[in-house]
């Protein structure tokens, strides 16, 4: 080769071998390094294959001068080259009677072809071969050059695996943060935002894009706090990396927050350090939780051991009181005013029957998360008959029965179904006045019998309907404060309907009164 061409050919190959490696998307690397491979050897046909990472298989990424149908073929090729079957190993016949093979795959016309390496730092990425139309004798100083582009070649190579892996990894913990239903925020260590995903967007109502920047201060604006927040952490000395195994590197903060938009929202935050290799604070990743749910749920449960302590107390405090007075030495009780006493004992010792029961069931459906039945044929007429003579005699209210002579039994279990009724009567009674009437009555079809309580008290507000039904929850009004009542007897009622295959519903209106139903098959099968 003349030293004119030998210069040109050398100015090329640094011109691309530049242009290569400042390119880090690797579709393009892969087009650049196959275009230049072409110019350089006057090849026809060029392929670059690189391994999976998966499985070390090396496949066809890029390629000019043939069709993709014959890729496949290719890549079986490509297999069979890269993992000898025999003794033979990599020898030169083995490799050029392979190559030979390729080429007639694409074009039995080909004379030659050239294959380089892709080796970077001991670690072969892949195989670039450029075949010609005709053959020529290649001088060890050629070798030398397009092994010097090669070189170059799987530099960029690797920068681009490098920086594509880089990109997938940061699009997954993109995508990772904004599905999260938890808020995310990262801090610079002057408290500065760096970033948010969307989640935290919704919990303060601030604009991510408007974040960027501005001071924690600015966002984070506490009602109420219930502990030191960072700031404090971070006046103590909190982010200083630890010698010691397991201590604490988090920070749990909790309150009120303030949004932008003004409301409140109860929110934990738990603040993590994050540090440079010399020990330096980096950033502070920051995980925000709404714990709206959570305290009201504490709420809920505060109310209903209240509510719990003083149903126990009463029917307690008046069955001492009443065997206290029967039980007296110097009262000689005339024969009515015995048994009316007795009475008033029996009928709290079955309130609190009940209630022990309410509370027995609750317990079995949290612990297990679903009711054991004993299912049997069971007369719903008979048992809202039971249950009405037991409950109107310490009512003042007239309670009606409307079922048919011939309401049909139904697969269930009598004493889950018994409380059904008697929670539904119970309410009714509570939230009626004394001059109005309650209903219980059943219709039925072919398929399902359904079991209504109506009474003509005060009605459940449109936006406490829903909410009846959770666990500890009472309609907040104004008997709640004259009733009394634990928020589990509604609770207790759907779990028991739906564990028969059963819906329960509510219709009410205000100060027009109220009619639940129950609807349960007539056949479990």
């Amino acid at each position: 080769m003349r030293p004119d061409l030998r210069t040109q050919q050398r100015d090329f190959l640094l011109e691309i071998t530049r242009a290569i490696t400042a390119q880090l998307d690797l579709s393009e690397v892969l087009r650049r390094v196959l275009h230049a491979s072409l110019v350089m050897l006057a090849g026809r046909v060029g392929i670059v294959a690189l391994s999976d990472k998966h499985d070390g298989k090396f496949r066809v990424r890029a390629f000019s001068g043939i069709g993709a149908d014959d890729v496949a073929q290719l890549d079986a090729k490509l297999q069979e080259l890269m993992n000898p079957l025999d003794d033979e190993g990599f020898s030169r016949e083995f490799l050029n009677r392979k190559l030979r093979e390729m080429a007639d795959v694409i074009d039995p016309r080909l004379a030659q072809s050239i294959a380089m390496p892709l080796v970077f730092a001991g670690k072969p990425l892949g195989l670039l071969i450029v075949f010609r139309s005709y053959q020529t004798a290649i001088t060890s100083e050629d070798v030398a050059t397009l092994q010097s582009f090669a070189d170059q070649a799987a530099i960029a190579v690797n920068n681009a695996q490098l920086y594509g892996e880089l990109n997938q990894e940061h699009q997954r913990l993109e995508a990772i943060l904004n599905g999260s239903g938890d808020g995310v925020f990262i801090l610079n260590p002057d408290l500065t935002f760096q970033r948010a995903n969307r989640a935290f967007e919704r919990m303060t109502s601030w604009p991510r894009e408007e974040l960027i920047g501005r001071p924690k201060s600015d966002v984070i604006v506490w009602d109420s706090l219930e502990s030191r927040d960072i700031e404090d952490a971070l006046d103590a000395g909190w982010a200083t990396p630890s010698p010691l195994p397991g201590a604490a590197d988090t920070v749990y903060v909790e309150g009120d927050l303030t949004r932008r938009d003004g409301l409140t929202q109860s929110i934990g935050i738990t603040y993590a350090p994050m540090f440079t290799e010399d020990g330096r604070l980096e950033s502070i990743i920051a995980n925000v939780r709404d714990i709206s749910n959570f305290r009201k749920a504490q709420e809920m449960q505060s109310v209903f051991i209240s509510a719990v302590q003083h149903e126990l107390r009463t029917p307690i405090a008046i069955i001492k009181g009443y065997a206290s007075t029967l039980s007296r030495d110097d009262v000689e009780w005339e024969g009515d005013i015995m048994r009316e006493n007795l009475a008033i004992i029996e009928d709290e010792a079955d309130r609190l029957t009940d209630l022990v029961e309410d509370l027995l069931t609750a317990s079995k459906i949290q612990a297990a998360r679903e009711l054991r039945l004993n299912l049997a044929d069971t007369d719903l007429s008979a048992i809202a008959a039971r249950s009405v003579e037991r409950l109107a005699s310490g009512s003042k209210r007239p309670i009606d029965l409307s079922f048919s002579e011939d309401f049909p039994l139904i697969p269930g279990d009598a004493i889950r179904l018994r409380q059904v009724i008697e929670n539904l009567l119970t309410n009714a009674i509570k939230y009626s006045p004394e001059d109005k009437t309650i209903t219980v009555g059943g219709r039925y079809t072919e398929k399902s019998v359904t079991v209504f309580v109506r009474d003509e008290g005060a009605g459940i507000p449109k936006d406490q309907i829903e909410k009846i039904f959770e666990r500890f929850y009472r309609a907040d009004d104004k008997l709640r404060a004259r009733t009394h009542g634990t928020g589990l007897g509604l609770y207790l009622v759907k779990a028991i309907v739906e564990a028969h295959g059963g819906e329960i519903s509510v219709k009410s209106q205000l100060g027009s009164g109220s009619t639940f139903y129950f609807t349960l098959p007539r056949d479990l099968a």
